[in-house]
């Protein structure tokens, strides 16, 4: 009787800390989405290259978690489409953007498209957004706007 008891108990033990341990990582997703979701989001970085603002535009982008659209700015351009996430995945999808020409920023403005084309991932740490290629680098390293 004793032995089932605590057969019983120790099957009860097991399965709650398997249930327990499988809803943290869901709630810490679930934390860094609605992070990801509550800031605009301004750019400090291109790959490892901090980026010149000297009178310039900083490049930003906001995600509207009630429509999945992504908005900003490259640094000239305005910037609109959708994305898409699941797990710590994120793909930005249907990306269009004005065409108006910024002669002494065009280079930042293109190495920034092409980093957020390739982006595959992310990571939110407090007021901190690395968007990450397939392999896990940092393509574009954001910082919540004051």
């Amino acid at each position: 009787m004793i032995k089932k008891q605590f057969l019983t108990a120790l099957l009860i033990a097991g399965t709650l800390s398997i249930v327990g341990c499988n809803t943290i990582p869901d709630q810490q997703q679930q934390q860094n989405v609605e992070l990801l979701q509550k800031h605009n989001w301004e750019l400090s970085q291109i790959g490892a290259t901090e980026i010149d603002l000297k009178n310039k535009a900083r490049p930003s982008l906001v995600l509207n978690a009630a429509n999945q659209s992504v908005s900003g700015s490259d640094g000239c351009n305005r910037l609109v489409g959708s994305y898409q996430i699941k797990d710590q995945q994120i793909q930005f999808q249907n990306m269009v953007s004005t065409r108006m020409l910024c002669a002494d920023n065009m280079k930042q403005v293109e190495q920034f498209n092409q980093a957020l084309s390739k982006v595959k991932a992310y990571q939110v740490y407090g007021s901190t957004l690395r968007l990450l290629d397939r392999h896990g680098n940092v393509l574009l390293l954001f910082h919540a706007a004051k």
